[in-house]
């Protein structure tokens, strides 16, 4: 079969999260209300980001700062990050050892770009985000591990070991886009061991080194009694095989403000800085400057944090309650307990039930059709996440919910599973 483009782009999948977006957007045109829960983002008018940063990137941009950044990020930003990585998680990692980009993206894709040559393995739980597209971008082969609900979709050291003799990468996440569910110490910590013997043994062979990506964007938007935790922490050893990716884009509501860095080994983060010097994929220079300020104003970073986990929490409670509420009423249905991020995991098990018009669900796009149209429920199912179809489990992302929604939104629900018989 002959193409117009390249092989790569022609096979690239599109985002099944945009497409249902779509979906959603076109409902609104025509009048409907949608609750719609379906993107990773906030609401700019219900989650503002903090006042002091906005004001220091406004005064950045009067004071012109709006050349080029250094390719690998300011220093004074990559110092103000290394000493708020220190202070907060006790990871102790110079300046040098971090690189600052426009987001997250473009540093899992540069992690993946620096350390995989065509056709090596990456190994990664579903459901995940997007490891699937940055495997096809990198010519890797990809080993997903199917996760299951009672480890919070996370893989176990049992899930995984199979697998790692053959790996170059394991792509992690926690806490998890898109359940919310957290690594605790008992779960990674057997991980960690898995990597350092497969490392040990390659070690006399001269393999290249088995890789742990550690995404950790979500890590201070931790719910009450649940801890973060990541590899190096647990195990110092880690260190040279562990490399992280964090930024402000959630922890500070701000999205659309591309800071984001990544730390780790000073071998591979020199290579991802030559990589994205070439894509030109830095964060803009003003941002940079007040993202510096504002991480050493330790005041104002904390009242935000605690202000935005309080409201983060409001709906994660809400929606958790009034779910567990229904299916103690006897409707298919179950959630969850969140523990961070602004996920929530959700299971509508429709499959068999019929609705008020004759038809049978029996597809993840039934359930997914049916929850938009009758409850005006927009929610993600776990296929754009790379499980397989069929699944009956979806995201709930709270970023965009009003609070005063949420008792509507579960009458609703409802409403829309109380007409469902079999």
């Amino acid at each position: 079969m002959a193409y117009s483009v390249s092989h790569k782009a022609e096979h690239l999948i599109g985002s099944e999260i945009i497409r249902l977006a779509g979906e959603v957007n076109q409902k609104i045109k025509e009048g409907h209300t949608i609750y719609n829960l379906t993107i990773g983002d906030f609401d700019p008018h219900l989650f503002p980001i903090p006042n002091a940063l906005k004001d220091a990137i406004i005064d950045a941009y009067n004071q012109h700062q709006t050349n080029y950044p250094p390719a690998d990020g300011m220093l004074e930003l990559r110092k103000a990050i290394a000493t708020f990585i220190r202070e907060k998680q006790g990871l102790d990692y110079a300046a040098d050892e971090y690189l600052v980009a426009g987001g997250g993206r473009p540093l899992i894709y540069a992690i993946y770009q620096t350390l995989l040559d065509s056709n090596d393995k990456v190994v990664y739980p579903v459901p995940s985000w997007n490891n699937n597209h940055y495997c096809h971008l990198s010519d890797a082969q990809k080993i997903e591990i199917e996760t299951l609900p009672q480890n919070g979709f996370l893989p176990t050291a049992d899930e995984l070991k199979p697998y790692l003799a053959d790996a170059t990468l394991i792509a992690l996440c926690s806490p998890l886009n898109p359940t919310g569910t957290m690594f605790r110490k008992e779960q990674l910590l057997p991980i960690c061991e898995l990597v350092l013997a497969e490392n040990k043994l390659r070690a006399q062979s001269g393999k290249k080194p088995l890789y742990v990506l550690y995404d950790q964007i979500y890590w201070m938007l931790t719910m009450k009694g649940v801890a973060h935790t990541d590899p190096v922490s647990l195990m110092q050893e880690m260190k040279p095989y562990t490399i992280f990716v964090d930024g402000i884009s959630k922890s500070l509501a701000a999205t659309g403000v591309r800071v984001g860095w990544s730390f780790g080994p000073s071998t591979v983060i020199s290579k991802m800085k030559s990589i994205l010097g070439h894509i030109g994929a830095w964060a803009p220079k003003a941002e940079q400057v007040a993202v510096s300020q504002f991480l050493q104003n330790h005041s104002a970073l904390s009242q935000f944090i605690d202000h935005l986990k309080n409201k983060v929490e409001i709906r994660f409670s809400g929606i958790y309650n009034g779910i567990k509420q229904l299916q103690a009423k006897g409707y298919p249905v179950d959630i969850i307990a969140p523990e961070g991020a602004i996920y929530l995991t959700a299971q509508f098990a429709l499959q068999g039930l019929t609705t008020p018009a004759g038809q049978s669900i029996q597809t993840t796009e039934d359930i997914t059709a049916y929850l938009l149209n009758e409850a005006q429920l927009a929610v993600v199912p776990f296929t754009a996440f790379g499980v397989a179809k069929g699944t009956n489990w979806y995201r709930i992302s709270i970023g965009t919910l009003k609070e005063e929604d949420v008792p509507q939104l579960l009458v609703k629900l409802e409403n829309a599973l109380a007409q469902l018989h079999k």
